[in-house]
């Protein structure tokens, strides 16, 4: 494993989540490919009906048990170098069976938030006197706080999708569709070093009035108002996510109004981070301005998510979450107004220091008129 990969998935992590475990009333985590898997021990397992799953008792020695095929796989991942045993399993054996084997007696186990309910429900059968917990109970309070080789990771994921917002205006013309826009957000994307694409937002018009909406074939018109919400993981597994409002030709003047009050919440969201805040209160210092400006009703998701091997993770920006903000945690914020026909959001991830906050993503924030 090169330094970098042992910097980000140390191998002194199987030891803190076992420590987690304990801690959390969980006698063991059983751990299948995902963002759980991936953080304990650096394996980007493919998910496959076939189990691979790795059981970390909370006293005693982690495993990883494997299909065989997926052996070889496993012994070239940053895993090989933890030192555990990995079970190959054939065909025709029953990996459930030597999981359950090997934890007899065992009174309540973690299951990967992600698990597939096809596993979850064998697991059920094969430890039927366990209690099933999610594993987040065990291991959230340590992927919520970033060490300083995850921090540059998500800077880096930050600057990599910045510089593919610094392309987009080239490609909001009259006359392209949303679809056709996406792609070739998309093919930079992965120029710009990321190793997968997960998800572009395109809104135009009338469609960035809708949070979520995808692509569509509706052809970019003059004066259309556009939102593009971008981003994917890199190839240290970590994420990026920034969303930039875009114009073309000079937007309505009740969309300008909006946009200066957006700008200014944005702006006081993120002033507002720092050590020993609650979550809770930097969505109230969006929401709070937004609201005061008349456009509250417009503001409909909360302010931002935690972000890191997953795109939406602990902690969550949202109104009445009273748990307090500590250094290393990465978050969105951003904040959006869709009155329709048209709406905007302006999102940049942002880190919690020691005195305050970093942005991770340092593209403009005006409004961007092509």
């Amino acid at each position: 494993m090169n330094n970098r990969l042992a910097d980000l998935y140390p191998a002194s992590r199987l030891g803190a989540a076992a420590r987690a475990a304990r801690a959390a009333g969980l006698d063991a985590l059983l751990l299948t490919p995902g963002p759980d898997l991936r953080y304990v021990t650096g394996y980007d397992a493919i998910q496959l009906e076939r189990l691979t799953c790795l059981a970390v008792p909370a006293d005693g020695a982690a495993f990883l048990v494997v299909p065989k095929l997926e052996l070889a796989a496993a012994q070239a991942s940053p895993v090989s170098a933890l030192g555990l045993e990995m079970v190959a399993w054939e065909e025709t054996h029953d990996p459930f069976r030597i999981i359950s084997e090997n934890l007899a007696g065992v009174g309540a186990v973690g299951l990967s938030d992600r698990m597939w309910a096809l596993n979850v429900l064998k697991f059920r059968d094969a430890l039927p006197s366990a209690r099933q917990e999610l594993a987040s109970t065990a291991l959230r309070g340590l992927r919520m706080r970033k060490t300083a080789a995850e921090a540059a990771a998500l800077r880096e994921a930050g600057a990599a999708i910045d510089r593919v917002h610094a392309r987009v205006p080239g490609w909001l013309r009259p006359g392209l569709t949303e679809r056709e826009v996406g792609s070739r957000i998309a093919e930079a994307i992965l120029a710009e070093g990321h190793a997968q694409v997960d998800f572009v937002i395109v809104g135009s018009g009338p469609n960035a009035a809708s949070p979520h909406h995808d692509l569509s074939d509706r052809v970019l018109l003059t004066g259309d108002v556009v939102v593009v919400d971008i981003g994917g993981t890199m190839p240290s597994g970590y994420c990026s996510d920034c969303t930039r409002t875009y114009a073309i030709g000079q937007p309505p003047p009740e969309f300008a109004a909006y946009y200066k009050v957006l700008q200014e919440a944005q702006e006081a969201a993120c002033a507002f981070v720092r050590p020993g805040v609650s979550a809770g209160s930097v969505d109230d210092a969006a929401r709070s301005l937004i609201a005061g400006a008349g456009y509250g009703e417009w503001f409909i998701h909360r302010t931002g998510h935690g972000i890191g091997l997953e795109t939406h993770e602990d902690p969550y920006i949202v109104a009445g979450n009273t748990e307090l903000l500590e250094p290393g945690m990465a978050f969105s914020v951003e904040p959006g107004i869709y009155p329709g026909p048209h709406g905007a959001r302006i999102e940049d991830i942002v880190m919690c220091t020691e005195d305050g906050y970093e942005r991770l993503n340092n593209g403009t924030r005006d409004l961007v008129v092509v």
